[in-house]
């Protein structure tokens, strides 16, 4: 009788064991506010005041891809990113990558890296939400955090690749169009 026990215990609990990195709990970032002002390229997608919507949903047992004193890269599976542009929905076509930055001077940052496909097009559209300094803690090189406070106001950057918010697409066809982002971040 003990053994038949053993046995059934151990035959549910070795399942379940198993199971428990894909019962992990997951982050869900969402980036979203107005695209604009046009900072570099044409916008050929017009997309420069329409409504802006990049979410990522990232394990909180992921392991970096790749760390440095002050980033952690994770890299996501398809499906793992959505991109909405003034509500046209863009699946990625393949792994994206999630950017944490928190540099020992200036605004910690999420850079949410995805291939899209836009009209057949293959593209890729880099999202940064600037956050307040300290969002962020070291902790994230090992595994992906919440930041804090959540949510978030995103000001809009000025300058292609300089300080604040944007979005950038880019297409073989088309060129790159970076756009200024303001708006809210959340987890």
């Amino acid at each position: 009788m003990y053994l038949r026990r053993r046995s059934l215990l151990l035959s549910v609990a070795v399942p379940l064991l198993a199971l428990c990195p894909l019962m992990a709990a997951n982050i869900t970032y969402t980036i979203s506010g107005t695209l604009g002002p046009v900072l570099s390229g044409s916008d050929p997608l017009g997309a420069n005041g329409q409504s802006g919507i990049l979410t990522a949903v990232v394990s909180t047992t992921a392991v970096p891809t790749s760390t440095t004193k002050t980033s952690a890269t994770y890299t996501l599976p398809v499906g793992a990113i959505t991109v909405n542009i003034g509500g046209t929905v863009y699946g990625t076509t393949g792994a994206a990558t999630l950017k944490y930055t928190f540099p020992p001077a200036g605004p910690d940052n999420i850079v949410i890296t995805a291939p899209i496909s836009a009209d057949g097009v293959k593209s890729t559209v880099v999202g940064t939400a600037s956050l307040a300094k300290g969002s962020f803690t070291a902790a994230v090189t090992k595994h992906p955090r919440k930041f804090t406070p959540s949510p978030q106001t995103l000001t809009a950057a000025t300058k292609a690749g300089g300080a604040g918010s944007q979005v950038s697409y880019t297409a073989s066809i088309l060129g790159k169009s970076v756009l200024g982002l303001s708006g809210t971040a959340s987890n």
